[in-house]
């Protein structure tokens, strides 16, 4: 039973390499990524928020201010998800254990 474990740990790794020789390579500028990214001077939504967080926010960090003002509801869905994961594993991994000893 044990070679079918390992025959199919094989034939993932072999479709894992299979999949991983066809992304492009690092830095490379004809990567459909790097294609895909619009010209030198036409708006687009990163270049709003380089150029406007400041003045829409009043705070120094981009950061911040694209996960707390532009994406404040989105980032309070991936807490409350993180959040429940969490408390749902302490209420799980904190159960008393029965005793399974006949005595």
């Amino acid at each position: 039973m044990k070679w079918i474990n390992f025959l199919l740990l094989a034939v993932f790794l072999a479709l894992m390499l299979y999949a991983a020789s066809g992304l492009p390579g690092r830095a490379d500028a004809a990567a459909p990524f790097n294609r895909d990214l619009s010209p030198a001077g036409t708006p687009n939504a990163a270049s709003y928020y380089i150029h406007n967080s400041y003045k829409d926010a009043r705070t120094p960090n981009m950061v911040t201010v694209v996960l707390v003002d532009y994406r404040g509801y989105d980032t309070l869905g991936e807490v409350a998800v993180i959040f429940t994961a969490g408390l749902i594993c302490y209420l799980i991994l904190s159960r008393p254990r029965k005793n399974n000893e006949t005595g």
